[in-house]
């Protein structure tokens, strides 16, 4: 078989943890998968676990569309070629629409180039552009959306670099679990560093987010919820009618779709109760209005209003009433959620596919995530789609916030 030419080269770079993270591999096979060859001019590894390493090396190819290929993949795991230039910039024509060939944002850090410095991109979140300010200079994300006439769109990737996130720091609370999604994975251990993540947030000042859905109210799980928020471990919560409209039927009748939680039989007519609960809120005007007028005395809804955690609750076209509360408007919703996750530190997703998903889209890479479920793929979807810093333990919603309560409290029992 006679090789192709190779009539093109260009050299690139990349440094870091490019061996441990196996970030090395993967840009080396992104030349080749694309009919392209390349020579390590360069390398230099690591003696130790902290010291970064560098490799220089010579991709070569034989058309400018496989070079620009290669190039293109290369740049999503931090290789860029060594005669940098300026990022390339093209006004939107349409509005709601990015040029031709715009470059599509990853949820890792990134910075792009601007009169010959480089740029830290802002409000980092995958599947986005990233617009220029002109008169700052500044960077960020931007859904598509939200593209106005005129904005300077970063096109291509040249002058575009993505620091990928690197392999778990020994002091990383998951490292131990980045395994396959598995039901065999020692669900006490992850209690215990989900329990020491919670803690150490709170202490440090920072943000826990909780994405739920309504299966923590049907199982009975509802009370362990409570008991976090009125400990300060939750400080903010993603959730859609579902979860608030049983919670609060729960405090106004007892059940959960009818059902009472406290024996598990049918009430009459209990399949009126969520209904009711709904109307009953609605003449009040909000949630925190019910909780006010002592419509709502009690359940996850009521402590947040009472503790000050904020909460966005994003409807879906099968809600029945909605709640008033509720954002109905799917890109409204995205724009709050958006906004809300910025100084958030730490994700818990319980037991809600949609939401999980939804959410996992927005927050950057640096977040720490943890998905509990009861089905699997629901972590493995949030892995498929991006959100590969998620960590997922299956099993049942209720036993596992029972234990992560219990854990909590035995931690700060002992705590001096």
């Amino acid at each position: 078989m006679i090789p192709l030419p190779r009539s093109l080269s260009e050299e690139i770079e990349v440094s870091g943890h490019i061996i441990d993270s196996l970030i090395l591999p993967k840009v080396l096979d992104c030349i080749t998968s694309n009919n392209g060859t390349f020579h390590i001019k360069q390398i230099a590894v690591g003696q130790s676990r902290h010291d970064p390493s560098f490799a220089l090396i010579e991709v070569q190819a034989s058309t400018q569309p496989t070079m620009d290929t290669i190039l293109n993949q290369v740049a999503d795991h931090g290789a860029q070629p060594t005669s940098a230039s300026d990022c390339r910039q093209v006004k939107a024509d349409i509005e709601g629409t990015f040029p031709e060939g715009f470059y599509a944002s990853t949820n890792q850090r990134t910075q792009i180039r601007v009169a010959g410095d480089w740029v830290e991109v802002d409000n980092q979140e995958m599947d986005c552009g990233i617009v220029v300010e002109p008169a700052t200079c500044k960077a960020r994300c931007i859904p598509m959306t939200e593209v106005r006439q005129d904005m300077p769109i970063v096109v291509g990737h040249s002058g575009v670099r993505v620091f990928p996130l690197e392999r778990h720091d020994s002091g990383n609370e998951f490292g131990f679990m980045s395994s396959t999604v598995s039901t065999e994975k020692p669900k006490g251990a992850m209690v215990r560093a989900i329990a020491r993540q919670l803690m150490e947030v709170k202490q440090t000042g920072g943000k826990t987010l909780l994405v739920g859905g309504p299966a923590i109210v049907h199982t009975g799980s509802g009370p362990f919820v409570c008991e976090l928020v009125r400990q300060g471990y939750i400080h903010k919560l993603f959730a859609g009618n579902a979860l608030a409209t049983h919670d609060l039927e729960q405090s106004m009748f007892g059940t959960s779709l009818g059902v009472h939680l406290k024996d598990a039989h049918t009430a009459q007519a209990g399949h009126e109760h969520h209904l009711r609960a709904i109307n009953r809120v609605r003449r009040c005007g909000s949630i925190k209005a019910a909780v006010q007028q002592e419509v709502i005395r009690s359940g996850i809804m009521y402590e947040c209003v009472k503790h000050d955690v904020d909460f966005w609750l994003a409807g879906s076209i099968r809600d029945d009433g909605p709640l008033p509360d509720v954002t109905t408007d799917a890109i409204q919703a995205q724009r709050q959620m958006r906004e809300a996750i910025r100084d958030v530190t730490f994700c818990l997703m319980v037991a809600t596919m949609l939401h999980s998903v939804a959410v996992g889209n927005l927050l950057p890479a640096w977040v720490t995530v943890v998905c509990i479920d009861i089905n699997p793929s629901t972590v493995i979807k949030l892995g498929d789609r991006g959100s590969f810093q998620t960590t997922g333990l299956v099993t049942d919603v209720e036993p596992f916030l029972r234990a992560l309560v219990q854990e909590v409290n035995s931690k700060s029992e002992n705590q001096p």
